[in-house]
């Protein structure tokens, strides 16, 4: 089996695209691997068969602010934006889990926009799909409170046992605040009882507070 049977949006693609990036082998990105840094030339059109990737923006001061994430069926808007426009990366993405992929280099996918209407759709109702993302995210970052962002992230990646396995610093990166921040919102959560706080895991003990939390109107 071809690994683009695999990627569930490319079964439109018309056989010559089909074709064209069969000929491209897919590549393992040990978790913490780094695709690409700010300043480089972009590489490719990613395409995540496997795996999870995290693209953040680094601020002079090092902190660091989770733009998105990459997951299969997913576009990765940074490399989509360069392709087409010629800038290099301005955010770092790294994987977060063990990932596989593949790396389509900018004459194979120019190539493809210009031959397949089926590819064209493809990329951009990934690129519409991750812009309108992008915009709730600013919205989030600009409306939101802390204390809400938290709990919306809580509630929204716990698991079926009601629990969320991240450490602090990168739920810091997925809110946008410092670590320190996130700390003392957890023990003052844990205190009321609302979630229970353990070492890279966090457990909802009350769901009816988080939701309060989200829904209370910033002052």
């Amino acid at each position: 089996m071809s690994w683009t049977d695999e990627a569930r949006e490319l079964a439109a693609l018309e056989p010559p695209a089909r074709a064209a990036l069969e000929r491209l082998a897919p590549m393992q990105v040990p978790r913490g691997g780094v695709l690409f840094s700010p300043g480089e030339a972009v590489k490719g059109y990613v395409i995540v068969l496997e795996g999870h990737v995290g693209v953040t923006l680094i601020g002079p001061n090092g902190r660091d602010l989770l733009l998105y994430e990459v997951a299969p069926g997913q576009s990765c808007i940074q490399s989509t934006l360069g392709l087409l426009g010629g800038d290099d990366y301005s955010a770092e993405a790294t994987a977060s889990r063990d990932t596989r992929l593949v790396l389509v280099p900018r004459p194979v996918f120019l190539q493809l926009l210009d031959s397949s209407p089926a590819f064209r759709k493809v990329v951009f109702a990934a690129f519409a799909e991750r812009m309108q993302a992008m915009m709730q995210l600013i919205e989030t970052m600009s409306f939101m409170r802390v204390e809400a962002r938290l709990a919306t992230l809580i509630l929204d990646r716990a698991d079926e046992t009601q629990a969320l396995e991240m450490t602090q610093a990168e739920i810091a990166r997925a809110i946008g605040t410092a670590r320190e921040v996130v700390s003392r919102r957890l023990d003052a959560l844990a205190r009321k009882g609302v979630i229970r706080a353990e070492r890279g895991r966090i457990s909802i003990r009350n769901r009816a507070a988080l939701e309060a939390i989200v829904a209370k109107p910033a002052v």
